[in-house]
């Protein structure tokens, strides 16, 4: 069964270098510890992915899949599930909303619900959810500022 979990970060950027950042997909491995490789594999007409194979290897979790990304007119919502079952995960969906904040600022809202192929304690799961949400929030966060640094 997948159990939802939400995070949100502020981030000193604009929601526009925020979103920027986030579908760069080619560039997770260079600030994204966990990523080993990325590819987009399908995209929109607009230029933007629609599909993307990603390699993982987080230590106790070691995987590689692909997502479906839709994405908001204004590109303030990103969201993505998983193709197809991949060796760990039965579903995979989740979010990214993007909401400015004063001038040059956002909250970034990140949602996630994953079903695991394989079985794990409730504790544990909520513990590897917490620290994989942390580290992807803190990581967009310090690849997004050091991208764009306030004047």
């Amino acid at each position: 069964m997948a159990d939802s979990s939400t995070q949100s970060i502020e981030i000193e950027a604009t929601p526009a270098q925020v979103a920027a950042v986030i579908c760069d997909f080619v560039r997770y491995p260079e600030w994204t510890t966990a990523m080993k490789s990325v590819e987009v594999v399908e995209e929109y007409e607009d230029g933007y992915a629609s599909q993307v194979r990603f390699v993982i290897d987080a230590g106790v979790l070691v995987d590689e899949y692909t997502l479906q990304y839709e994405y908001a007119e204004d590109i303030s919502r990103i969201e993505w599930h998983l193709v197809a079952p991949s060796k760990m995960q039965k579903t995979q969906n989740g979010s990214y909303d993007i909401e400015p904040v004063g001038e040059r600022g956002s909250e970034v809202t990140y949602t996630l619900e994953v079903d695991l192929a394989v079985g794990m304690l409730g504790m544990f799961r909520k513990k590897a959810e917490k620290m994989i949400m942390d580290a992807a929030l803190k990581q967009l966060k310090g690849r997004v500022e050091s991208l764009y640094p306030r004047a």
